[in-house]
């Protein structure tokens, strides 16, 4: 067998699928981030399914979970896309293995999509164990949740292109602490458990083209009511923040703090 090199770089797609089995593997073996992207997903979707000590504004345990399940989909999805996302990504270019893997045949864009596949795959693993938890107690999803998949991605695209708009211009410590303060204030008024129609206005319209409150609206429409006027809309939605994202990545993501 001979040992002489091959003299061409493996395909890019390759590169970046083995990039992104690493970025998977870290993010999983980090215990940290099973606690924001899993467990307390998990946990609000007890506390709040079996107690009412928040109110939901619904009655009956098949309304609360209708409006419950996708909701807490939506925030396992925020929680990875963006705030995990962010806070790996900010720490990464501290310790400047960015920097390292800019050296390599992984480029910018190819880093980055295989960060957002890891992300991919981690949430396979969160919708899973939401959606299973929420059959065990009682859910119902509507037979178009299919519509839901959609929503999903552009909804990961969205928050993992502001997750690194946000790591690739700050430090990995302001990075960490405003990550975090805007989970917490996108959960808690951003439409995420309370839909935006359930503001008053004008607040409910400006609440309502937040991609928090896209997401949960799109998931919802599509597991609950199966509106597919407002999955296409919520999707819009979405795409823009996409985009704005992914703009302002390109225009100020740097691979070193």
């Amino acid at each position: 067998m001979s040992l002489a090199p091959v003299g061409r770089a493996a395909p890019t797609a390759a590169v970046i699928r083995s990039q992104a089995a690493l970025e998977w593997r870290l993010l999983m073996g980090n215990g940290e981030q099973i606690l924001l992207t899993l467990i307390i997903p998990v946990v609000l979707l007890l506390a709040l399914s079996l107690t009412d000590v928040v109110s939901l504004g619904v009655v009956g345990r098949t309304a609360k979970l209708d409006l419950l399940v996708p909701s807490i989909m939506a925030l396992a999805v925020m929680s990875s896309a963006f705030t995990a996302l962010a806070i790996s990504t900010g720490f990464d270019r501290r310790g400047e293995a960015i920097k390292f893997l800019g050296t390599t045949p992984l480029s910018r864009v190819g880093l980055l999509s295989a960060k957002v596949l890891a992300v991919l795959g981690v949430q396979v693993i969160q919708l899973a164990v939401i959606a299973i938890l929420g059959l065990i107690l009682g859910w119902s999803p509507d037979p178009m949740t299919w519509g839901a998949v959609p929503v999903v991605i552009l909804g990961t695209a969205a928050f993992a292109a502001w997750g690194f708009a946000l790591a690739g211009v700050l430090r990995a410590e302001a990075t960490l602490a405003l990550a975090n303060a805007i989970y917490l204030l996108l959960l808690l008024g951003g439409g995420v458990i309370v839909p935006a129609s359930r503001f008053p206005e004008p607040l409910a319209t400006l609440v309502s083209c937040l991609p928090s409150a896209a997401l949960a609206d799109g998931l919802r429409a599509a597991m609950a009511t199966g509106d597919l006027g407002v999955v296409v809309t919520s999707m819009a939605i979405l795409v823009v923040w996409a985009l704005a994202g992914g703009f302002v990545v390109h225009r100020t993501f740097r691979w070193t703090s």
